[in-house]
């Protein structure tokens, strides 16, 4: 399958928009990993955004090689040793780090406040409908909702048509749906 979408930019299209940053941002373990063989420079504290971690590194890499060069023969082995119980330190680090920067991008991205829909949006429904109309199917989905149990489909009710599907009325959609419940729910709080 084609890697095009994600190199896509919806500007906040929805889903498929998401998931094409989710693919750009994310961090990968193996990167990490890879970029941890060269843990004096602290590239995998770099890649996975923690820049105090990754200058942390070079810092006590240049007090290494500074103390090799400069101090005598044994004072390089304190920064050296430091250098290296980080280092193994952030073998087990980067697993849980990989986590937590997913998941941290993971919920910004879907917990983040959306546009809101026209005032005048109604899901399907058009200004052509009326208020008996709606009425009336509102009644129709209360009575369907009530007759249902869970996992089992009602027969239908006397009047409401057959068991043939083109003689029946077409299923309101998940909008239609949402609509009815929220002016059941006025009617209801109106009582």
């Amino acid at each position: 399958m084609s890697k095009a979408w994600q190199k896509l930019n919806l500007e906040g299209g929805g889903l498929q928009a998401v998931n094409a940053i989710l693919a750009n941002e994310m961090r990968s373990r193996t990167r990490a990993y890879a970029a941890w063989v060269l843990f004096p420079l602290g590239l995998h504290r770099f890649y996975l955004a923690e820049p105090r971690g990754g200058a942390a590194f070079l810092v006590l890499s240049v007090l290494t090689a500074g103390a090799a060069w400069l101090a005598p023969a044994w004072w390089w082995l304190l920064p050296s040793a430091l250098l290296a119980a980080l280092a193994v330190h952030d073998l087990f680090w980067i697993d849980r780090r990989v986590v937590a920067y997913n998941k941290q991008l993971r919920m910004q991205l879907f917990l983040r406040k959306g546009k809101k829909p026209p005032t005048d949006y109604r899901g399907r429904y058009t200004d052509e409908q009326d208020a008996e109309s709606i009425t009336r199917d509102l009644a129709d989905y209360q009575a369907l909702k009530e007759n249902e149990r869970a996992g089992h489909v009602p027969a239908p009710r006397e009047g409401s048509g057959s068991l043939d599907p083109t003689k029946r009325r077409r299923q309101p959609s998940f909008n239609e749906q949402e609509t009815l419940l929220r002016e059941l729910a006025k009617k209801r709080r109106g009582r």
